[in-house]
């Protein structure tokens, strides 16, 4: 099984209950502000669509209401299907009303992470990131080259951090980047995080429009493959929903 991924957007989660598990319906009631509980409706709804298509399941509100996206101790997603743990390894991630749901093998452990290309301080640079990172971001032109590159090195972090399942709650400058292939644009380019125990992780990177979008794994993998052709990141416009939505 190749590792796939699938986009999808705020404006297509539908109103209804009727695609949730009683217990996702449960926990998303129990969210107290909008920005989190709209997100938390949309990254549900992009991973369900993303596994019930790598799985060749239907995507009708009932087969998808047996899909349930758990949480493991450590906050990790877990997919299951009818009760049981489903057959395939994910990660999410979402920004500016859209989400991201990498499907992959089970064995896999995978993360990824979807950002907007903008402007970066640089507090935000000294604080986050290794000397060797800062000096990358820092010798990079003004503008929009050393934006991509500040926002290209946070999400392959976010998305080690994901694989190792601490998220930011790990110092940041633990792990280190390393872009292998800067041609992210119009084709996956190739970059490495390296943690401070030795692990590597190996991974991709790609841009769509104002959107960047990193994945890594623990293991060598060839590019995600989008479960639709063309992704629907590709015409992604961002926006922020939850500030109307109170």
């Amino acid at each position: 099984m190749a590792v796939r991924w699938l986009a999808r957007g705020m404006h297509e989660v539908p109103e209804s209950a009727e695609w949730l598990s009683p217990a996702e319906s449960a926990r998303l009631a129990d969210l107290r502000f909008a920005k989190r509980r709209t997100e938390a409706r949309l990254a549900r709804w992009t991973a369900k669509q993303a596994i019930a298509r790598a799985l060749g399941l239907d995507d009708d509100a009932r087969t998808l209401s047996l899909i349930e996206i758990r949480a493991a101790d450590s906050g990790a997603p877990l997919p299951f299907f009818a009760g049981e743990p489903a057959p395939v390894a994910v990660s999410l991630t979402d920004r500016a009303d859209w989400a991201v749901c990498v499907v992959a093998p089970a064995d896999l452990a995978v993360g990824c992470d979807l950002e907007l290309v903008e402007a970066r301080t640089y507090a935000f640079v000294s604080d986050w990131f290794t000397p060797a990172e800062r000096e990358l971001v820092l010798s990079a032109e003004p503008g929009q080259p050393r934006d991509l590159l500040a926002n290209l090195l946070w999400s392959a972090k976010e998305s080690a951090l994901k694989v190792l399942e601490t998220g930011l709650r790990r110092d940041t400058r633990s792990v280190e980047v390393e872009i292998v292939d800067g041609a992210g644009h119009g084709r996956w380019g190739g970059l490495v995080v390296r943690a401070e125990e030795g692990a590597v992780f190996p991974g991709w990177w790609r841009c769509w429009g104002d959107f960047l979008l990193t994945f890594v794994a623990d293991a060598d993998s060839d590019p995600p493959v989008c479960l639709e052709d063309p992704p629907r990141l590709a015409g992604a416009t961002p926006s922020h929903s939850w500030l109307t939505d109170r």
